[in-house]
């Protein structure tokens, strides 16, 4: 049924719950899984490219901000370049052929690019289970890739948020992470 099946991932808990679920239709259906990691400026670990150190705007200084930016964003590729790295050796040890990106942007647009561009006939995506403001503000990923895809879409939910959540929790959530 599906044979190319692409997978978004995070290194958390939801990415761990999204990728067992590849690994399991991959092996029900034969498939490949093309893996998946976008880094969003609004992730908390972004890496700035323009550093707020107010010492950075003179020029001796600035060289010097400009290559621990750089430093920050080696690192970050690094730790997520091993992460897929461990995730396609784990698919190759239950047979399952698996290849991997990472990227940088908006993480709904560049799954439904990739997805397309692979032509993948199955997206798998987590769900954080965002609700009310944080939802708004926030965005969902998962619900840009189940409206703009041009093919199936799986999401596999994470932990529900209470959606009792009050003004004041949902402004601070959005604070939080901006």
């Amino acid at each position: 049924m599906h044979s190319k099946i692409l997978v978004a991932v995070e290194n958390n808990q939801i990415g761990e719950a999204v990728f067992n679920e590849a690994l399991s239709m991959a092996k029900t259906n034969g498939a490949c899984l093309m893996l998946l990691h976008v880094t969003s400026p609004f992730e908390e670990r972004y890496v700035n490219p323009i550093s707020m150190d107010p010492y950075s705007f003179y020029p001796t200084m600035h060289s010097e901000a400009i290559l621990q930016t750089l430093k920050k964003w080696d690192a970050l590729k690094q730790e997520y370049t091993d992460f897929l790295i461990g995730l396609s050796q784990r698919a190759a040890s239950y047979g399952i052929s698996a290849e991997f990106t990472q990227n940088i942007g908006d993480p709904g647009r560049i799954i439904c690019d990739i997805a397309r561009n692979w032509q993948a006939d199955l997206i798998i995506v987590g769900r954080r289970g965002r609700v009310g403001l944080s939802e708004f503000f926030l965005g969902s990923v998962s619900n840009y890739v189940l409206h703009h895809a041009h093919c199936s879409v799986l999401t596999v939910q994470g932990a529900l948020k209470n959606t009792n959540e009050t003004l004041a929790q949902s402004c601070q959530t959005v604070e939080a992470s901006l």
